[in-house]
């Protein structure tokens, strides 16, 4: 082997070692220092009297009898309109219920944002069903989710001012 090939084989191995050495640290600095998700809070933080005031200027008239759900409002004058949260780092939060569905969890795309080490980033979805009954069901996630103190297992109607927990969270439907 020429001189030359030698010294590039030696340089393109500590080139590798050093990438290695830098991933290394990456990886022990992030086990540390935790992720980005303080960040994410922070952020939240600072937009909240923003969001606030835009909920409150374009609220939404609650829905009229015979407007709630597919079917002509079976569910009528006990038809929940708003999710609210009631414990955890988000109480207070509102959700007006339109009829979409309403994801929960620590994904930066789920309606209700959760800051919780508890939940999982796809924990939990919120939908309304054709009878106007709104239904929870647990996503696969690690710790649970808990309909008054009973752990789902399948896609369960919810109560009118049942607690839902996910974590250190807690969510009712409200009228």
């Amino acid at each position: 082997m020429s001189e030359l090939t030698l010294t590039v084989m030696r340089l393109g191995f500590l080139a590798v070692l050093w990438l290695f050495v830098i991933v290394a640290v990456q990886v022990i600095r992030s086990d540390l220092f935790g992720t980005r998700v303080t960040q994410r809070g922070a952020r939240r933080e600072a937009a909240r009297p923003q969001q606030a005031a835009a909920r409150q200027q374009s609220a939404a008239p609650p829905p009229q009898r015979g407007q709630q759900g597919g079917q002509g409002g079976r569910r009528g004058r006990n038809a929940p309109t708003k999710l609210v949260v009631s414990e955890g780092t988000l109480t207070g939060t509102t959700v007006a219920l339109q009829g979409q569905t309403i994801s929960l969890g620590r994904a930066h795309d789920s309606t209700i944002v959760l800051d919780d080490d508890y939940a999982s980033s796809r924990h939990a979805r919120i939908y309304p069903d054709r009878d106007g009954q709104w239904i929870v069901e647990d996503l696969g996630s690690t710790n649970g989710t808990y309909l008054d103190r009973n752990r789902l297992t399948t896609p369960t109607p919810i109560p009118l001012g049942a607690p839902i927990r996910i974590g250190k969270t807690v969510i009712e439907l409200r009228k």
